[in-house]
């Protein structure tokens, strides 16, 4: 049991190396530096102070925080010699992926509620919590779709312009998409005048579960790709 705890601690500490090495500093810097530009353009423009401008707020930082690790992981592991031995171990590429993401998303939440902290003693009032709760259902399915397509490209870079112009798509997309549960833009917190609260809560919900079961699919289709050794090796 101690030998099993001991290798788990090791991966874990393993994997955050990699996790933050890189650019990710620099992904974390510009995510802040956004984050107080946003919020100091919202003050001077006198905009209403609340929990739904927060969310929009944090929505683009929390995007620039998952963006490298996700999108550069596979190239990261190429460059650094790593793919040959994860192919070489059966199925451990998976384990070590899996349990990449899922570190990935932790940190990720870990953030956004310090994001969030940051905004509440700036601006508003909020519950941190609450709001990274929230925030990190579309995050994992952005962050999860970045990384399917990581494995069908393999190149960071190539990924990361797929990733723009999907993103500039997904932004037309939901003005048609505008409050509905498919809208992966859709703030929680901001209630439309012709919606009543419980019809509201109920879209929510639906696109929560939306969300989720895609961040699902993605990881299950990511995973189905590492199967083929071939492409990487």
């Amino acid at each position: 049991m101690l030998n099993t705890i001991t290798l788990i601690g090791k991966l874990i500490r393993y994997n955050l190396k990699i996790i933050f090495a890189g650019r990710f500093l620099w992904f974390l810097l510009a995510a802040l530096a956004f984050y107080l530009f946003f919020m100091v353009i919202s003050v001077f423009d006198n905009t209403e102070l609340d929990i739904s401008l927060i969310y929009g707020l944090t929505f683009f930082p929390a995007i620039l925080l998952i963006f490298y690790p996700v999108v550069f992981g596979i190239q990261r592991d190429e460059d650094a010699r790593m793919l040959e031995i994860l192919f070489g171990i059966p199925d451990y590429r998976y384990k070590v992926w899996l349990v990449r993401l899922v570190l990935i998303f932790v940190q990720i939440f870990i953030f956004l509620i310090l994001f969030a902290s940051l905004a509440s003693w700036l601006l508003y009032p909020i519950n941190p919590l609450q709001l990274a709760s929230q925030l990190i259902f579309p995050i994992c399915f952005l962050g999860s779709l970045s990384f399917l397509f990581s494995t069908w490209v393999k190149n960071g870079n190539a990924t990361a312009v797929i990733m723009v112009l999907l993103g500039v798509a997904l932004t037309i997309f939901s003005e048609a998409l505008e409050d509905t549960f498919w809208d992966v833009f859709l703030n929680p917190y901001d209630t439309p005048r012709e919606f009543s609260q419980l019809a509201w809560r109920k879209v929510v919900w639906k696109s929560r579960i939306f969300l989720s079961v895609g961040t699902i699919i993605f990881i299950l289709g990511a995973l189905i790709n590492l199967q083929r050794r071939e492409r990487y090796i």
